[in-house]
């Protein structure tokens, strides 16, 4: 067993580790600088909401082989390896901000008392193993080394836990085989591949892989508007195309796209990477554009169905980006609010665990403590994240607390036939209705004249570290 030091461990990622890297046998110490978060992770007290953290935690604390401090020395003191799993978020055009991955280094180089292994958890750029190295090494006492090694997370939020202890693979990028063997035997127990290789080829294989997920979201999310043109069902088509071995079923669900702290922020960096070598990531570009572009379009469903949205009351079902996390980072639901604030609408707003966050964002709305309050008098309700509270609804009795009858499902959580039945006119996006006619097709259009926007504009998020 090893002894841990984790830069960042109070976040999502860091904190993710901490506690199951402890659960594993090993010393973890958790380090932050955020006095706050160390002083509530002391007393037990989680400071995200993810399934399965706060046993660990307890376990963690109770059995001593896990601890958090604000203090470098005291979280490097003895430690073989430094994990760091601070925020890169974007600037201004994209790319990944290092400037906490650079602090963190500069204080495991300042406060380590002995060689260490250090850990690139993290996402960070193409050729971060090198950009750490010469930190460590401008800022180390003469007769310390480091080693740092590549070794990216491929954690879903709302399943980070369950993703640790059941990897796909883990992949390590180093040119040092021994150092990669130290490392592998942290995850021995996990009986996972290891995929050993270069530094560069491990830091790509972490953002090509989210740029595919994302973009395999977009791809259907393209397809689903189609459908709704055409008078196709989605989700049937996506269902034939998983049938397929080549393309799998996972992450062919229409909706309102991807949102949170990996996918954008990934993708933006890779376009940013590919960018600054000269190159254009024109399928990059588009996966963002199409993304963005299903926020607009429920509000545009709402403008179909409800005429001018001034005065209107909406109720929002589901802050989050995803369910099972209180994060609302790029959350596709915080983009709609903007746009039926915008548009003089009335807001009405509840997600089991997301609501004080999103109320840092936007105090100004009404926050609901059930799905049945935010919907009472509104003219519209929309499913923004499938929580399970939300597919399990009475819906004869949100029926009877609404003055509309609208319901737009943004992620298909609600049974068409069963909101009929309760007198809801229910829309999902990428559900073409029966009676869908294809029209004559129009002239060609003049490919010389200037682009004609449709579509409701919708301001993006910011993504914030982690």
């Amino acid at each position: 067993m090893a002894r841990i030091a984790i830069v960042g461990g109070g976040g999502y990622v860091g904190l993710a580790y901490a506690v199951a890297f402890a659960d594993l046998g090993h010393d973890v110490v958790g380090l932050d600088t955020d006095q706050s978060k160390i002083a509530a992770l002391k007393a037990g007290r989680s400071t995200i909401y993810e399934p399965g953290l706060d046993d660990l935690l307890h376990r963690g604390l109770a059995s001593r082989r896990l601890s958090f401090t604000t203090d470098y020395a005291r979280a490097l003191a003895g430690a073989e390896f430094a994990f760091i799993c601070v925020g890169t978020p974007p600037d201004e055009i994209g790319r990944a901000d290092t400037t906490y991955v650079a602090a963190a280094a500069r204080g495991i180089a300042t406060h380590a008392t002995r060689d260490l292994i250090v850990v690139n958890k993290s996402t960070m750029p193409v050729g971060s193993v090198q950009f750490v190295a010469e930190v460590l090494a401008e800022h180390a006492r003469a007769d310390i080394s480091f080693s740092v090694i590549s070794n990216p997370e491929f954690l879903r939020e709302g399943a980070a836990i369950h993703d640790i202890f059941n990897p796909d693979r883990i992949v390590l990028g180093t040119d040092q085989p021994d150092v990669a063997d130290r490392v592998a035997a942290l995850y021995a127990t996990l009986n996972a591949p290891v995929l050993v290789t270069d530094t560069r080829s491990a830091e790509m294989i972490k953002y090509a892989s989210n740029a595919l997920l994302a973009t395999k979201i977009s791809f259907i999310n393209e397809v689903a508007l189609i459908c709704e043109r055409l008078g196709a069902d989605s989700r049937t088509v996506a269902h034939g195309m998983g049938m397929d071995h080549r393309i799998s079923p996972r992450f062919l669900g229409a909706g309102v796209g991807f949102g949170g702290s990996c996918f954008p922020k990934d993708v933006r960096a890779l376009a940013a990477m590919a960018t600054d070598a000269g190159l254009h990531p024109n399928l990059l570009t588009a996966v963002l554009t199409i993304n963005a572009h299903m926020r607009a379009h429920v509000v545009d469903l709402l403008t179909d169905n409800l005429g001018d949205l001034a005065g209107k009351s909406i109720a929002i079902l589901g802050l989050a980006f995803k369910p099972e996390t209180d994060d609302i980072r790029e959350a596709p639901a915080l983009d709609v609010i903007r746009a039926l604030i915008a548009a003089g609408a009335k807001v009405r707003a509840t997600d089991p665990v997301a609501m004080s966050n999103a109320a840092a964002q936007l105090p100004d709305i009404a926050y609901c403590r059930s799905a049945y309050h935010a919907a009472t008098g509104a003219d519209a309700v929309v499913v923004m994240t499938e929580w399970q509270d939300y597919t399990t609804l009475d819906l004869d009795q949100l029926a009877n607390s609404m003055r509309g009858n609208l319901i737009i499902d943004g992620r298909h959580a609600l049974d068409a036939t069963t909101c009929h039945t309760a007198g809801l006119t229910h829309i999902a996006i990428g559900r073409g209705r029966p009676d869908t006619r294809i029209a004559t097709p129009a002239p060609a259009p003049d490919l010389h004249a200037p682009p004609v926007a449709h579509t409701t504009t919708v301001q993006t998020t910011a993504t914030q570290p982690v």
